[in-house]
């Protein structure tokens, strides 16, 4: 059961709920005041109906227990009895509800996302896989409704991909795929592997939250851009004009290249759109390196050099490695129907962790 503190800040969230339902009935306020009163009441909306369901369940538990002890008809009181354990299955999960929605909520997570997937070592093979992880997630965004526009996309020619990055938007986008930043390895046996020999490939996978204008402010003094031609796999030319875009950010150093685009105007959009991500990705790090103790409580360290996950192919198994995870359906996996399952695993350990920390 919560304790005393925790029931009193229960108790301020549901007057603060009904202090915003009035006011945002009455009359009087601007439309600023309006939009950021109306956002604070919807936040708080959920967390207040966890309450009140928790609540409630506890006050049928004791009308449901004084009735089982006080009753004097039997079969009066072995129902009671029965709702009293119904009622008590249902506690933990709703006092569960109430503890997660306190839980401070990360900024990001209602963010869309840009994902960005490198081949690392292995050659033709990472470069393959890289592809195929590319594939996972835009099969992923569509069984979820999101959209996923494809940015830029560096192919081999051999079709694998050297690099490549996309925008996904919709709902809870970057909330549900954050923790898929980090190492993929892959082990099978390469197509051109005559002796049948296992082999271990990987790519790294980015995924950022989006930013806006605002949330980081770019100068063009710090920016050194330079279009030429694009080309394709081999060298061929895909376009007559100095359509592709290289953007250098001076002060960090960062390059982003985006081509797809037959337009300079378009791919210097995406460009800026990648630059801004990655530039705010920076910033969120410098975040949460300073809130130590928060980021030991997360699943994984969120670092893109760490390995998090193994595809192996011959035994058909998929194994994460940071909740120490198995599923044998690799398929199901990479065309995204099982990728929810490793991702709400993921999800639960981290607020698990999070709770933990915040109750230790």
């Amino acid at each position: 059961m919560m304790d005393s503190v925790l029931e009193s800040r229960l108790d301020r969230l549901v007057r603060r709920h009904d202090e915003l339902r009035d006011a945002l009935a009455g009359t009087g306020l601007s439309g600023t005041d309006f939009a950021k009163l109306s956002k604070e009441y919807s936040e708080l909306s959920p967390i207040v109906d966890g309450i009140s369901a928790w609540r409630r369940t506890l006050a049928e538990l004791d009308a449901a227990a004084d009735l089982a002890d006080a009753g004097d008809d039997p079969e009066l009181r072995a129902l009671a009895a029965e709702e009293q354990q119904i009622l008590r299955e249902q506690l933990p999960a709703l006092e569960l509800r109430v503890k997660l929605s306190l839980l401070p909520k990360d900024e990001d997570d209602a963010r869309n996302a840009i994902l960005e997937v490198r081949a690392g070592t292995g050659g033709e093979e990472a470069a393959l896989f890289a592809a195929e992880l590319l594939r996972m997630y835009q099969r992923y965004a569509a069984l979820r409704g999101w959209r996923f526009e494809l940015l830029d996309l560096s192919e081999t020619g051999l079709g694998g991909c050297k690099e490549a990055s996309a925008s996904i938007s919709g709902r809870d986008v970057f909330a549900r795929l954050k923790f898929e930043s980090g190492v993929h390895r892959v082990q099978r046996v390469p197509e051109t592997e005559a002796q049948g020999r296992i082999h271990t490939s990987a790519a790294t996978v980015a995924v950022l939250p989006e930013a806006e204008e605002v949330d980081v402010r770019i100068d063009d003094k710090d920016l050194r851009i330079d279009v030429f031609r694009a080309s394709g796999p081999g060298g061929q030319s895909v376009n007559t004009t100095d359509s592709a875009v290289r953007i250098t950010h001076l002060p960090t150093g960062l390059v982003v290249i985006q081509q797809d685009e037959k337009s300079q105007h378009k791919n210097k959009a995406r460009a800026l759109k990648v630059l801004r991500a990655r530039l705010y990705e920076i910033e969120r790090q410098a975040r949460d390196n300073a809130r130590a103790a928060e980021r030991k409580s997360q699943v994984g360290s969120g670092d893109r050099s760490e390995r998090i996950r193994t595809y192996n192919f011959p035994q058909g198994r998929v194994t994460d490695h940071r909740i120490n995870l198995t599923l044998y359906k690799i398929d199901k996996v990479m065309s995204g129907e099982a990728l929810d399952e490793i991702i709400d695993a993921i999800l639960a350990a981290d607020h698990a962790a999070r709770l933990a920390a915040a109750e230790g």
